[in-house]
């Protein structure tokens, strides 16, 4: 036990040491334009490949799409488990006219500004730092160490992890993504995701001359209509939770109590969630539509049926003689129980770490982290963050990008422990 505390104490002294070298390694993370689309990582791949590679990293990129290569980098360690740091290097466009400081990449004091800054290249340059301070102080690590660099995240492509999780090249026992799960205050740890259910509802009126609206069936009116019924049984249906932890449940509310209303934050998780995503309908301003169209997307945890959801809509549709459920897309939400070896030890090292309190809770989206749940790997999302992710001037600063280092670097030596009570 000594021993352990001896070299986890060399490798955060590390850490400590180089804190501009932290700053200056995101913002060359942030210098590369990886909008997605187009999504062309090929230059940071290479870069991250020649870095892993002299720390004395195995490293392997692997591409579908030879624009979109994904790098994983592994260092041996002393027992056989594999512990997997994820992160992806596509971010989601900008448009460079509507930011004042460079979305390519600006220091100003303690904070970075640039596209990617919070999502995600922070958590991977504090990644990056912490195979450093393995390598420089000599430290074997208590397990496997695993990096995983894809490149197809943002628009849910097929080209970067599910990819390389298909080729049963990628079988990690544990896995923390650095998706930002923090604010400026407040911090958390992703648990779980909410599924989603998106049905495509469609309505046939009857077409007349706009000047006489009576004579015809305005199917634009009706399908909002019936989408505000919709929306309002949703909202009263009663999530079940089986299978879910009450305190995770209980710590997401309180999450998002913390910039939302209470009530509001309830409403996240105890029923599902609907926003109209897309609506069209109608050929001129003249004539009364014939026809329409509308897409919502449902959110619910999941412990949630997507059955139950569509059946309940169904109910809905019946009641209108025009309407049809022209299509349904939907994806399971998914878990990691508050229990297992991941979730109890990234929870022991960021309580320890950061000085706000720490939320077990579930995303109300879903990313790569529902990817690697769905192939069996218990998963969180942790990362400290700025809550401006996809946003204008997005940035981080230099303590959230030491504390995650310090977080990442400490994980390997708290999961032995907690898998050893």
């Amino acid at each position: 036990m000594d021993d352990e505390r001896d070299r986890v104490g060399r490798v955060c002294a590390s850490l400590e040491e180089h804190p501009r070298e932290l700053l200056e390694t995101t913002r060359r993370l942030v210098g590369a334009d990886t909008r997605n689309p187009p999504g062309n990582t090929r230059a940071l791949a290479e870069w991250l490949d020649d870095e892993f590679a002299s720390l004395g990293f195995d490293c392997e990129r692997f591409a579908v799409d030879p624009m979109k290569p994904n790098l994983v980098a592994t260092l041996p360690g002393e027992r056989d488990f594999t512990l997997l740091y994820n992160g992806h290097l596509d971010t989601v466009p900008f448009r460079e006219a509507e930011w004042e400081s460079d979305p390519l990449g600006q220091i100003e004091g303690d904070r970075l500004y640039g596209r990617g800054a919070t999502d995600m290249k922070g958590a991977i340059g504090s990644m990056l730092q912490v195979a450093r301070a393995y390598a420089r102080t000599d430290t074997e690590p208590p397990v496997t160490l695993q990096f995983a660099l894809v490149s197809d995240e943002e628009v849910g492509g097929e080209v970067g992890l599910s990819a390389r999780l298909r080729s049963d090249r990628l079988s990690p026992d544990a896995c923390v993504i650095g998706e930002a799960t923090g604010r400026r205050e407040s911090n958390s740890i992703a648990v779980g995701d909410r599924g989603y259910v998106w049905p495509t509802i469609r309505y046939e009126g009857r077409a007349a001359h706009g000047s006489r609206p009576m004579f015809g069936e305005n199917a634009i009116d009706a399908l909002y209509e019936l989408v505000e019924t919709c929306r309002r049984r949703l909202r009263r249906f009663d999530a079940p939770t089986d299978g879910i932890d009450e305190a995770i449940l209980k710590e997401s509310i309180e999450y998002y109590a913390t910039h939302l209303d209470r009530e509001t934050a309830t409403a996240l998780f105890r029923s599902p969630t609907v926003n109209l995503g897309t609506f069209s309908g109608g050929d001129a301003v003249n004539t009364v539509p014939s026809s329409a169209e509308a897409t919502l997307d449902v959110r619910a945890l999941p412990s949630v049926d997507a059955a139950a959801i569509v059946s309940l809509i169904r109910d809905c549709l019946a009641e209108r003689e025009g309407a049809t459920l022209a299509d349904v897309t939907s994806k399971a939400g998914s878990y990691t129980a508050p229990e297992s070896a991941i979730v109890r030890a990234v929870t022991s090292v960021a309580e320890d770490a950061l000085p706000t309190p720490v939320y077990r809770r579930f995303a109300t989206g879903s990313g790569d982290a529902q990817v690697f749940r769905d192939n069996g790997v218990p998963t969180v999302e942790f990362a400290t963050g700025t809550g401006t992710a996809h946003a204008v001037d997005e940035y981080t600063t230099v303590d959230k990008l030491r504390r995650n280092a310090l977080v990442y670097a400490r994980l390997p030596f708290e999961i032995v422990r907690v898998r050893a009570d």
